[in-house]
């Protein structure tokens, strides 16, 4: 079961609309224009077009389960009372002072650019339950650091 939002649900639909109805018929073309040039067993056109055939139809098999395995989470029932799923996080490095935001995210939705980091993380781990003006002690690959919650709201 993946736990994500309307958006995040939104743009694996699309995407998986976009792999089968544009995707699918233009590798079915290459793959087409290949064979009709000749020799199977020696025609690399072939191969790849088969390859890329087969890495598609994987990939639109994860999307299809992913999104049957979806639950949408209703973000208006959502408290700010404790960091949880969903929720943007506004922090302080305790040594450093340096401040940062981040919203936990699901992790297919997970994009640091974004400033959207997955719940999965050590960061999001050490963060989850942890209400305002509580301090979390995080062991990251980097070494430990410890982060205040200044602020929840939802993402």
């Amino acid at each position: 079961m993946a736990y994500m939002s309307q958006e995040g649900y939104d743009q694996l639909v699309a995407e998986l609309r976009e792999l089968e109805s544009v995707k699918r018929p233009e590798i079915s073309r290459q793959i087409a224009e290949a064979r009709d040039k000749g020799d199977l067993s020696e025609n690399a056109e072939y191969d790849a077009a088969k390859e890329a055939q087969g890495m598609l139809e994987m990939k639109i098999n994860q999307l299809k389960l992913t999104i049957s395995e979806a639950r949408i989470i209703d973000t208006s029932k959502l408290k700010t009372d404790t960091v949880q799923v969903l929720t943007k996080v506004e922090l302080r490095n305790t040594k450093t002072g340096m401040k940062m935001c981040y919203a936990l995210v699901p992790e297919s939705e997970a994009n640091l650019k974004a400033g959207k980091i997955s719940v999965n993380t050590p960061i999001a781990q050490g963060l989850l339950g942890k209400k305002p003006g509580d301090i979390a002690d995080i062991k990251t690959p980097g070494g430990m650091i410890s982060l205040e919650v200044l602020s929840i709201s939802i993402a």
